[in-house]
């Protein structure tokens, strides 16, 4: 099989594969250190992080000393290697954030050698770049988040099948490890994918069907068992119990309570999303495969990504629990289907999308840069008064590097995007640059901001001085969340327990809005009440018994 690689009439030059490369490397790095990890994704996942850190069992997650059996430790490994490698220069939560641009890097590179394979030389770079500028991937990339170990295994999976009829031994080393990692990182959809993919592809297009493809799944199966085998083996010879809890009750179990609970309108989730989490790549994508609906059949390099978009719409709008951060798969294949469409858009389409983009992301850059200095000069401006009322206690001060970073990076921004004339590339390069700015702009100006009021740091404090010298166990309720036990571990060194799980003298209750007791005032006392800053649904409330 022979892919389809349209001519480029203008080739990256050394300067220009160094512009992109420096885009991409201010995007993947902004927002990796800097702040402590904030509720939900980023804390729970150092507390697992902490855990390991901290003595526990790396064969077994644990979170605040109990077992966290959701998925595989592939990614809490990472980081918590990350974590060691960089403690004398980094706090532990920022040298584990680095183990997510490290699998963002990972992902952004497999993604780029599929693109380049798909459609030549020169278009690796624009599959890079059109996923850097979705919308749905500018948070998330910068989480401790175990899907982005996840997608770092589907990008190898997609270009290991790009290889898979001509390099046998290639594919199967990529398509293999890749399910293996996402398997290690989010457990069974990895595997579910890669069979999927594998065997629709040969069953919708002839071109699939022939014995080298074959072989490449046979080599690939062969590399992904070592990663499918291992782990749950040793898992289940320390404990059947932790095995299965991982196995069917998060796994296997939930989704066929799910199935035979019947389809519900959470199905369509993503369907209602996407629009916006794949943005701008939906649109060129959908115009692509329409424009060459009638020619799918000799369009190998479309099949592979369309097939694959396909797989992870259904599947993954079928499983047990949907949310946003489980559509991020799916931006790889439209990524690359938005790939091919640059040398199809006409001049107008490119325009539009390009003054659109400009225009957005100036008025956005704007409005921080006038916020932000509100902020500063305390300027009483009716922004200015919501802004210090939604961070109460929130005291601006200005610093020094965060200014020059992001002064640099806008004019930066001004001197790339103002050139003469238009084309679908520079279309996608500004879209990109600008969301790079935007997120700039957000970890410097307004880091302080954000973090006062999206950390428990100064609400475990008060928790701290309001515990008793001498005291047993605390017992928590139900509400109080995997974020939350992970950030009183992490900046407490506070263990809570299930209630009533043993005998503890402190109770600490999490509900929304408290306003009456929510212990029995004969047998507790209420001895400390607080939250986060800017949380005024989730308090706190820490009871002590009374001595008889």
């Amino acid at each position: 099989m022979y892919f389809i690689k349209p001519t480029d009439p203008n080739p990256i030059t050394p300067a220009k594969a160094m512009m992109l490369g420096l885009l991409c490397l201010a995007w993947l790095g902004t927002g990796l250190i800097g702040h402590d990890p904030w509720k939900p994704d980023d804390a729970y996942s150092f507390g697992v992080i902490y855990s390991m850190l901290q003595g526990g069992n790396w064969l077994i997650p644990t979170l605040a000393g109990e077992p966290f059996m959701t998925n595989p430790p592939l990614f809490y490994w990472t980081a918590a290697l990350f974590a060691k490698l960089f403690a004398p220069l980094l706090p532990l939560h920022d040298g584990a954030r680095l183990a997510s641009g490290f699998y963002s890097v990972l992902m952004l590179l497999f993604l780029g050698l599929a693109g380049r394979k798909l459609y030549g030389e020169n278009r690796g770079w624009a599959a890079a770049v059109i996923l850097i500028g979705c919308l749905g991937m500018l948070v998330r990339a910068h989480q401790m988040i175990t899907d982005l170990a996840l997608l770092a295994g589907c990008a190898m999976m997609l270009y290991g099948f790009t290889h898979s009829q001509e390099r046998v031994l290639r594919a199967g080393i990529w398509i293999g490890t890749g399910t293996g990692i996402g398997f290690m990182s989010k457990g069974f959809i990895a595997p579910a994918l890669f069979l999927l993919i594998a065997a629709l592809l040969p069953a919708l297009f002839q071109n699939w069907r022939n014995r080298s493809y074959l072989f490449s799944l046979v080599l690939a199966a062969l590399f992904a068992l070592p990663w499918l085998a291992v782990w749950p083996y040793l898992l289940y010879q320390h404990s059947p119990k932790l095995f299965t809890e991982w196995a069917w009750q998060h796994n296997i179990g939930r989704w066929i309570n799910f199935v035979q609970a019947g389809p519900n309108k959470e199905a369509f989730y993503y369907l209602k999303n996407l629009p916006w989490l794949a943005w701008p790549a939906l649109p060129l994508a959908v115009w692509v495969v329409w424009r060459e609906r009638k020619r799918l059949a000799q369009r190998d390099d479309l099949q592979l990504p369309l097939v694959s978009f396909l797989v992870m719409f259904v599947v993954l709008s079928l499983v047990p629990n949907i949310k946003e951060v489980f559509a991020l798969p799916m931006l790889l294949p439209i990524a690359l289907l938005a790939t091919a469409s640059l040398s199809m858009l006409k001049r107008g389409a490119a325009n539009a999308l390009d003054w659109f983009g400009l225009m957005t992301f100036a008025l956005i850059a704007i409005l921080m840069w006038w916020g932000w200095a509100g902020l500063l000069l305390d300027n009483h401006a009716k922004i200015t008064l919501w802004l210090k009322d939604y961070q109460p206690g929130f005291e601006p001060v200005f610093q020094t590097t965060p200014f020059v970073i992001a002064i640099t990076a806008t004019l930066l921004w001004l001197l790339l995007v103002w050139r003469v004339g238009r084309s679908m590339r520079r279309a996608v390069v500004n879209w990109a640059s600008g969301i790079t700015l935007i997120w700039i702009l957000a970890m410097t100006l307004w880091l302080p901001w954000l973090d006062s009021g999206k950390s428990y740091r100064g609400m475990v404090a008060s928790l701290q001085l309001a515990l008793p010298q001498d005291y047993n166990c605390i017992a928590r309720n139900t509400a109080l969340g995997d974020s939350q036990r992970a950030m009183l571990h992490y900046f407490g060194n506070i263990i809570t327990r299930r209630d009533p799980a043993r005998f503890c003298e402190l109770r600490l209750i999490q509900g929304d809005k408290i306003s009456r007791p929510l212990m029995d005032e004969s047998r507790y006392e209420k001895i400390w009440e607080g939250s986060r800053k800017t949380d005024k649904n989730e308090q706190y409330r820490l009871y002590k018994e009374i001595s008889k």
